[in-house]
């Protein structure tokens, strides 16, 4: 086994307790029973040194954030200095002062820190693990399965930016501290909300509206959700994770039929039951309803094969992991996982490596991690990072590689143990390296089934297996056209994906244009969903496809959508799972909640997996 600190490995480490008080775990891991330590290095003495070495690099680092941030304000910061007295030019001739003499101070301790610090990431396990002590075995645990043979599964993704505040701002979003802080609370406000389906009752459409866009009873129960989850009592900060498990999905999953009619209410609620989510998102303390909900992409919904779609001004209910990305600040992480934490019990983070790479050589030296952020509902069984060795430019800089875990789920009907596999990664930025991309592309597949096969054990059944992140590429732009053929596609499903360089007609871009992130039209998660719902809009604030080298862009195609730039993926693969296993994509979902906190649009999916009852008897 090699150093935990390795660019390409890094094992699970023991300690002295378990994932769960339960003997769930324990039987999982047949044999090596000891789970993931919290604490990325293998004593408390490293660990402590460590944080010596960063206490001593922090005041420095601090300074110089500031005195750079000083003078890049955001576009909102300076229509607000438009608005108002203009106190820019003195901010920044007294910030540049004493931020470049508290600079000067800290740098010699900076130094004998880093002296420090920097040999230590030789014996750093390339990411930290947070897990919250269940009240309960089954909280964490999901027991549709079990049950009823089936269970149905949500999964998020968004890149956040939450770069250190002076970098951040290069891309037009600065206060990181902030944003994470706001960014964690609105994510569990979406999930924890209860989950209620609203169908049109229309001949001329068919499909589920978004909620977000249209009338939401208030619910009075303690549960949330429409998963296959059983309620637990109301104990501390678990106590909120145990209102999304309830184990019957008819039971406690709200259906409202409304009807097209403009002009006529609904008659299944009273007009006091009623509540506008997005209004009271907006405005607190003010409730109200509309009589026409929009249906969103109800035309799609009604096709047989495609997939269903809604467009959220929240996070989806009942989201199981949340894989994020550009999670560079360890600070903005710690904040990011403490907001989150009443949610998911189980969460990696400040995932990545640090210092040169490999350790003891000169070759590459990474400033900061990947990025990558993984927060679970369920158990993390086993864990690995792998650092891309050809980035190139900035991306260097950053050590940008693939996070895979492996999440305890449950048991199934003849007590074997259910379990999914979760994958989340970033690629390389620059938009001309397409061989790039593709070259970081060939190693997760290869590294992917290098863990599935070093994990996967034969008394278990897997029943997701699924690959997050922001790609940078996209599916239109013709410059982008290697990495759209890449054989990946052949392995991962794409819900948005009808072949290379062919988008489904109501697939929307991810990726804001960044001069643009506080227009009235894109900066509220109400603003931002109305816009995206109209194709004149979309041209404005999604960024456009980017052509192949001298050849002009013909975009699109005659009789197609306008879409733009969406390089933001949540792909699943049913090859991997057991055989005895059918997913099936319940709800793609496309989310407006992060407006003005972020330069992506985060995307959800949901799968309904069906087991066979008999597969434990072959």
């Amino acid at each position: 086994m090699g150093c935990p600190g390795s660019r390409t490995e890094c094992p699970a480490e023991p300690m002295k307790e378990r994932l769960s008080p339960g003997n769930l775990i324990a039987a999982s891991r047949r044999g090596r029973s000891m789970a993931l330590q919290e604490s990325p290095f293998p004593n408390g003495f490293l660990a402590g040194l460590h944080a010596v070495g960063w206490a001593l690099i922090f005041p420095c680092f601090w300074s110089l954030d500031h005195l750079i941030a000083v003078w890049k304000p955001t576009t909102q910061e300076q229509k607000q200095q438009e608005q108002g007295c203009n106190f820019y030019p003195v901010i920044v001739f007294f910030g540049t002062i004493i931020f470049f003499i508290l600079f000067l101070a800290a740098a010699p301790f900076a130094l004998l820190g880093f002296m420090l610090w920097a040999p230590l990431q030789a014996c750093r396990r390339p990411f930290c693990y947070y897990r919250a002590t269940p009240s309960s075995p089954d909280i964490e645990t999901h027991r549709g399965f079990e049950l009823e043979g089936k269970a149905s599964f949500g999964f998020a993704t968004a890149n956040l930016c939450l770069l250190p505040d002076c970098l951040a701002r290069f891309n037009n979003l600065g206060h990181t501290q902030h944003r994470a802080a706001t960014i964690g609370q609105r994510i569990v406000q979406g999930v924890r909300r209860p989950h209620i389906r609203i169908f049109v009752d229309s001949p001329s459409s068919c499909g589920t509206l978004s909620p977000s866009s249209s009338i939401l009873p208030t619910v009075n129960s303690a549960t949330y959700g429409a998963t296959d989850r059983q309620v637990q009592p109301l104990e501390s900060h678990d106590s909120e994770i145990a209102k999304g498990h309830v184990s019957i999905p008819n039971s406690n999953s709200r259906v409202v039929c409304v009807p097209c009619d403009d002009t006529e209410e609904p008659s299944t609620e009273s007009p006091s039951a009623l509540q506008n989510s997005n209004q009271d998102f907006n405005q607190p303390g003010r409730t109200g309803h509309r009589s026409a909900p929009r249906p969103l992409f109800s035309q799609g919904l009604c096709q047989q094969d495609d997939v269903p779609v809604e467009l959220s001004s929240l996070f989806p209910a009942n989201v199981d992991v949340v894989c994020l990305q550009e999670v560079f600040d360890k600070r903005a992480a710690w904040k990011l996982t403490q907001a989150l934490k009443p949610m998911f019990g189980h969460i990696l983070y400040d995932i990545g490596v640090y210092a040169c790479q490999p350790p003891c050589s000169c070759s590459s030296f990474k400033f900061i991690n990947s990025g990558l952020f993984l927060a679970s509902r369920f158990p993390v069984l086993e864990a690995q990072y792998h650092c891309f060795p050809n980035g190139g430019g900035e991306d260097a800089l950053a050590s940008k590689g693939l996070l895979s875990a492996k999440v305890l789920i449950g048991k199934n009907q003849k007590q074997k143990n259910v379990v999914g596999y979760v994958n989340c990664t970033h690629l390389h930025a620059p938009e001309d390296d397409g061989e790039i991309r593709c070259e970081q592309l060939n190693m997760i597949t290869k590294w992917i089934g290098d863990f599935q096969a070093a994990n996967r054990q034969p008394d278990e059944e897997v029943v997701f297996d699924v690959l997050c992140g922001d790609l940078n590429f996209d599916n239109c732009s013709p410059n982008d056209a290697m990495e759209q053929n890449h054989s990946l596609f052949n392995e991962y499903r794409d819900p948005c994906r009808v072949g290379p360089g062919k988008e489904k007609p109501w697939a929307i871009g991810t990726l804001l244009e960044q001069p643009k992130l506080y227009d009235d039209d894109v900066n509220t998660p109400e603003n931002l969903q109305r816009t995206l719902e109209t194709e004149e809009l979309r041209k404005k604030y999604i960024c456009p496809p980017v052509a192949a080298g001298d050849q002009p862009l013909v975009y699109p195609e005659p009789g197609q959508p306008w879409i733009g730039r969406r390089i933001d993926y949540i792909l699943y693969r049913e090859s991997s799972i057991s055989k005895h296993c059918q997913a099936e994509i319940e709800e793609m979902t496309f989310i407006t909640q992060l407006a003005g906190l972020t330069d992506h649009i985060p995307v959800g999916l949901r799968l309904n997996v069906i087991m066979d009852s008999d597969c434990a008897d072959e």
